[in-house]
């Protein structure tokens, strides 16, 4: 998967408020499964399927502590993804302009 593929992927993971929220509840730090349902009004499952999306998408990293799931951000990946977002800012030699041809309209 090329990156531009990769970041319109996880531009749309991260489009939905709720995963959006999240996100920005863990950039305060590592909050366990119960922790971050207190602050939603939806179910257990409803969680589940959203932090499924985050971890498979690399967003978010999960480590068992005793009988608890402690989450975090993926601070690396989020770097990452922040280069490639200014790479598709700004005109250097990955740029897909490099390759029209102008003036042919």
């Amino acid at each position: 998967m090329d990156n531009k593929t990769e970041i319109a992927t996880l531009l749309k993971v991260l489009s939905d408020p709720s995963r959006s929220e999240i996100i920005d509840l863990l950039s305060c730090g590592k909050l366990c499964a119960c922790d971050l349902l207190e602050h939603f009004q939806f179910s257990q499952p409803t969680l589940s399927h959203h932090m499924k999306s985050l971890v498979d998408n690399e967003l978010v990293i999960v480590k068992k502590d005793g009988n608890k799931r402690m989450y975090q951000l993926n601070h690396a990946f989020l770097d990452y993804i922040n280069q490639n977002l200014d790479i598709i800012n700004t005109s250097d030699q990955r740029c897909a302009c490099k390759n029209m041809k102008l003036g042919e309209c």
